[in-house]
C-alpha cells in the first residue's frame, strides 16, 4: 500500500522531463518523465530506496534524504512545503493520527474583532476543509445571489463540486477546484478530510475524485470571480494563518480600478450590515 508521500514523489518524477533538469534522454522510456535511476543519482541515494519511499514500503525518510530528493526533483518552495506536510502524514499513518486537534468550527473573540476592524474590507474566516465560519458584510455583499452563503454550514469546497453556480462565479474553475482539493491535504487530521472526501465524491464525481491524489500545488494566483451583477472581478488574495485554530484569514483585495470600483457600488447597494459567524 502506497501512502500519500510516495504516491507525490512518483507523480512528480513521472511529470517531470529530462530536458527540464538538464539531464540527456537515454532513447525510448517505457514510462513518462524521470527514471527512478535519474533521481536516485541526482539525490544521492540507491534506486532501491528510493523504490521503498515511492511505494509506501520506507514511511520515514529522513530529513536530508527528504531535501536531497526535493532537489533532485527541482521542487518549487510550496512543493517542498506539500513534502514536509506529506511525510508526517505518512509516517503518522503507522501511529494512526497527527498529533491536530479536529477541525474548529468556532472563531475566536479577538479573531471576529480583526474582521470588525478589517471593515468594510472582503474578508472571511475559513478552514482547509473549506468551511466558512465568518465574514465580512462585504463578503456577504460579494457572494450574494451565487448561493455559496445558502444554508446554515456553507463550505466552499461543497459548494465548488456540487453547485453549478460555481462554474460560473469562477472562471477558473479548474484552479479553484485545484485549490480546494488540495486543501484537504492540509486538514487539520486526516480523518476530517477523509469525512469530507467521502461525503462528496458521491455527489462531486470524478471532478473530485481524480483531483484527491493529484497533489497539483497551486499557485494561488489573481482571483477572478463573474459576478451575477457586478461582472467581471479580479482580486488579489491575502492569507493570515491562525495556527492554533487550524483557521484561515482570507482578505480579497481589488486587483484594479475596475474591480475596486464595482465593489464600493456592492458595498452601497448593500450599506454597513452586522459580522455573520456560523458559531
Amino acid at each position: 500500500m502506497g501512502t500519500p508521500l510516495g504516491d507525490f514523489l512518483r507523480l512528480k518524477r513521472d511529470s517531470t522531463q529530462p530536458e527540464q533538469l538538464g539531464l540527456p534522454e537515454h532513447g525510448r522510456r517505457r514510462s513518462p518523465g524521470l527514471r527512478r535511476s535519474d533521481v536516485a543519482t541526482r539525490a544521492g541515494v540507491s534506486v532501491e530506496y528510493l523504490t521503498r519511499i515511492e511505494q509506501g514500503r520506507d514511511r520515514h525518510p529522513s530529513v536530508a534524504v527528504l531535501h536531497a530528493l526535493c532537489d533532485a526533483l527541482a521542487l518549487t518552495p510550496a512543493e517542498r512545503e506539500h513534502v514536509r506536510y506529506l511525510a508526517k502524514l505518512s509516517g503518522d499513518e503507522c501511529t494512526g493520527h497527527l498529533g491536530r486537534e479536529p477541525a474548529r468550527r468556532d472563531v475566536r473573540a479577538s479573531v471576529r474583532e480583526t474582521l470588525r476592524l478589517l471593515e468594510p474590507g472582503v474578508a472571511v474566516v475559513t478552514n482547509r476543509l473549506g468551511d466558512l465560519l465568518a465574514w465580512t458584510p462585504a463578503y456577504e455583499a460579494l457572494t450574494a445571489g451565487t448561493g455559496l452563503l445558502d444554508g446554515d454550514g456553507p463550505n466552499l469546497t461543497r459548494y465548488v463540486f456540487t453547485d453549478p453556480r460555481a462554474r460560473s462565479f469562477f472562471p477558473d474553475w479548474d484552479e479553484v477546484a485545484d485549490e480546494q482539493v488540495f486543501d484537504l491535504w492540509l486538514g487539520p487530521k486526516a480523518e476530517n478530510a477523509e469525512w469530507l472526501a467521502a461525503e462528496l465524491a458521491p455527489a462531486a464525481g470524478p471532478e473530485f475524485t481524480r483531483r484527491l491524489n493529484r497533489h497539483r500545488v497551486p499557485e494561488r494566483g489573481v482571483l477572478r470571480l463573474g459576478h451575477p451583477d457586478a461582472g467581471d472581478l479580479r482580486l488579489r488574495r491575502e492569507f493570515l494563518e491562525l495556527p492554533s485554530d487550524s483557521q484561515l484569514l482570507l482578505v480579497l483585495l481589488p486587483d484594479d480600478e475596475a474591480t475596486s470600483q464595482a465593489l464600493a457600488r456592492l458595498g452601497e447597494r448593500t450599506g454597513r450590515g452586522r459580522l455573520r459567524a456560523i458559531s
